[in-house]
């Protein structure tokens, strides 16, 4: 039996990826029931193939034996597009289909912190810049004027 593909989802955090992965089913039924790779095999093995612009890098292989499950690969370069493969091997089975690319830009801090900064910095240069207009339009007297001027002047 091929075990695979696993189903592969990835999300970007600062200068990390998060891998969840959910095992493939099994076609295997025990007294009528469908059986989990983990009822089966207890633990299985899992490869994590990383590409990027730098090439292709196995990680080592990990030990799960949950159905579902988050790893973190961490110390990646920000805002690099980064692709991941992951293939599932079992003890007694080393037949495995990969799962298809799945690929996401990592994050960086300074990024994210980047975004909230500019948003604050906009919100109080729009503010400073519509009170300056006000104050322009109340000194040039169209607000408010203060003296009501002689009928003559008007």
């Amino acid at each position: 039996a091929i075990l695979g593909p696993p189903e592969v989802n990835i999300t970007s955090c600062p200068n990390c990826l998060n891998v969840t992965i959910k095992l493939p089913t099994s076609h295997f039924r025990n007294e009528g029931k469908l059986q989990s790779l983990i009822d089966i095999y207890e633990e299985l093995d899992y490869t994590i193939t990383l590409k990027s612009q730098d090439g292709e890098h196995k990680r080592p292989r990990q030990k799960t034996t949950e159905e579902v499950f988050s790893t973190v690969i961490g110390e990646l370069y920000p805002s690099r597009n980064y692709c991941v493969s992951v293939a599932i091997t079992a003890s007694l089975n080393k037949h495995s289909t990969p799962s298809p690319w799945k690929c996401v830009t990592a994050d960086s801090e300074a990024h994210r912190q980047g975004y909230r900064e500019v948003a604050v910095a906009g919100a109080v240069s729009v503010a400073l810049v519509i009170a300056a207009l006000l104050k322009c339009v109340h000194a040039a007297g169209f607000i408010l004027p203060k003296i009501s001027l002689p009928q003559t002047l008007v």
